[in-house]
Formats: structure tokens, C-alpha cells, sequence
């Protein structure tokens, strides 16, 4: 089965690309949704597992409910109130809310020094 994680802009695709395996395929809103974006959202992911992982701020609440909606059974990660976003989250937490998110053997870990 195909993993998905959908985040809503490009730098929190960056973000996640480093920590993920290149297998993993990191889709972006690229802001608010509208039912073009969705409906294409919809195909590109039509029998892959779906993650949502959005800022915790009021767009990304937004967007999450959207997505929610079309998605019922992703899984949801979440960064904290106060970082800025998914790109400001440090990787240690968003590492985190991989391994919570059960996504463990796709996760590349940085080189401990």
C-alpha cells in the first residue's frame, strides 16, 4: 500500500522529505482547498493511506477539516501550539508524531554525532 502524507505548503513537504523515505509520497494544498484541488487530491491518492499533518494555527485547522471530510479515515499528526508550523517544528517532535503515527520504517533518522 501507498503512504501519503498531504501538508499544506511546500516547505513542509521540504521538511518532511528529509525525515521521510523518498517512497513516501508528500503532497501539498498548497493553501485553502477548493473542489479542484480536492478532486485532484482525491485521484492522486485514491487507494493510498492517508496522513494529515497541518499547522496547528486557524488555516490549518480549516484545512484539516476539509480534508478530514474528505478523507474519514486519515490518520492525523499534529504539530504543537507555538512552533511555526509543520517547517518550524523541530524534527525530534515531528520524528515524534511519525513514530506515533506508526510510520517508523519509513522514517530516516539524522546521524546522531
Amino acid at each position: 500500500m501507498t503512504i501519503t502524507v498531504i501538508v499544506e505548503g511546500k516547505n513542509d513537504r521540504s521538511k518532511l522529505r528529509r525525515l521521510l523515505d523518498p517512497e513516501v509520497n508528500i503532497l501539498c494544498t498548497f493553501g485553502t482547498l477548493n473542489s479542484i484541488k480536492l478532486e485532484s487530491l482525491r485521484k492522486r491518492t485514491k487507494h493510498d493511506e492517508i496522513y494529515l499533518f497541518m499547522d496547528n494555527d486557524s488555516s490549518g485547522k480549516k484545512i484539516r477539516g476539509v480534508l478530514a471530510d474528505a478523507f474519514p479515515d486519515a490518520l492525523h499528526m499534529y504539530t504543537r501550539k507555538g512552533y511555526a508550523g509543520v517547517e518550524g517544528t523541530p524534527d525530534e517532535y515531528v520524528i515524534a508524531q511519525l513514530e506515533k503515527a506508526g510510520l517508523e520504517e519509513y522514517i530516516v533518522y539524522p546521524p546522531v554525532f
